[in-house]
């Protein structure tokens, strides 16, 4: 299962909907009667959070529409989604135009086909994007956001809960004992991140004595899909891979951050307290710039740990 490839995470808006209840010292059964205000708050409650439903499945529809576009062109696309870089990841820009604006720097990587075949996916992807946009917006003005999801944008992994390859359970502690996690998301089929498994494992050995550790999340074992979970165990035994690789659920924290990235291989470092540090790293590090890039930034996190001791 391949999902779609979002750069930046969604804030989920969600209505905060209760019903305040007034209290004296004796209530009489009159006044135990709902009010017609409080009846018609009740209604438009109720009405508030089917319309946010509604509007939510048909998110959850635009998203398959993508996944389908990729899914039924996935040879292209995932040539595209290897030459992905940070360079033109602007979380300003439209999806579409950051699609487009990869493949026109690769331009000469292309056949004249496989140019026809992304303009055309570009250009339904456009209007799917408009669409999206539009409900985005529904939700923001039909309902408040949820400040305490606000408030945790950048730490959807505090919550960590799921299972490493070998059946054992890893929860939050994973980021607890570790001064810096490097978590990388990656999935069976992309030629871009196998290619990187064993650099991310020489990462992980060299990062061990410092106090991180690397952990892959493959997006095709999501909810212990014991069949991703055995093609992916061949694939990292292939590249000498021997880190911890974990699933997790589709439907977590953890799940939704997964299953809204954009390009793979994407990589973050997460801290201590299960907080996001500095920006993702998008493209393979084995890459030597990528590599020194994210050994750096990695250095960084860690000095940061240890000042906070």
């Amino acid at each position: 299962m391949k999902t779609r490839k979002n750069i930046i995470t969604i804030l989920t808006l969600c209505a905060a909907l209760s019903l305040t209840a007034c209290s004296g010292k004796e209530a009489t059964e009159e006044s135990k009667k709902p009010s017609t205000s409080t009846t018609a708050d009740a209604k438009e409650s109720k009405d508030t959070k089917e319309s946010k439903d509604a509007s939510t499945k048909k998110l959850d529809d635009l998203y398959q529409q993508e996944n389908q576009i990729f899914a039924d062109h996935s040879e292209v696309w995932d040539k595209v989604f290897g030459m992905m870089s940070k360079t033109n990841a602007d979380s300003d820009s439209a999806y579409a135009d950051f699609l487009t604006a990869t493949v026109e720097e690769n331009k000469s990587s292309f056949t004249e086909d496989e140019l026809k075949t992304l303009e055309s996916d570009i250009e339904t992807i456009r209007g799917i994007e408009e669409q999206i946009s539009k409900l985005e917006d529904e939700l923001a003005t039909t309902g408040s956001a949820d400040t305490e999801d606000a408030a945790d944008e950048d730490t959807p992994f505090k919550d960590l809960s799921g299972t490493d390859f070998d059946g054992n359970k890893v929860d939050g502690t994973l980021f607890s004992n570790n001064a810096v996690t490097v978590l990388n998301f990656w999935f069976t089929g992309c030629k871009p991140c196998v290619a990187e498994l064993s650099k991310l494992n020489e990462m992980n050995e060299a990062i061990k004595s410092m106090g991180g550790e690397v952990v892959g999340i493959n997006t095709e074992t999501f909810d212990s899909n014991e069949s991703a979970i055995k093609d992916a165990k061949k694939v990292l035994k292939s590249q000498g891979a021997t880190y911890r690789n974990l699933s997790i659920a589709y439907d977590s924290n953890a799940g939704k951050y997964a299953s809204e990235i954009m390009a793979f291989p994407t990589t973050i470092l997460v801290d201590r307290n299960g907080k996001i540090v500095g920006d993702p790293m998008l493209g393979g590090i084995d890459d030597p710039d990528n590599y020194d890039t994210l050994m750096s930034q990695i250095q960084s996190v860690i000095d940061a740990d240890s000042a906070n001791k």
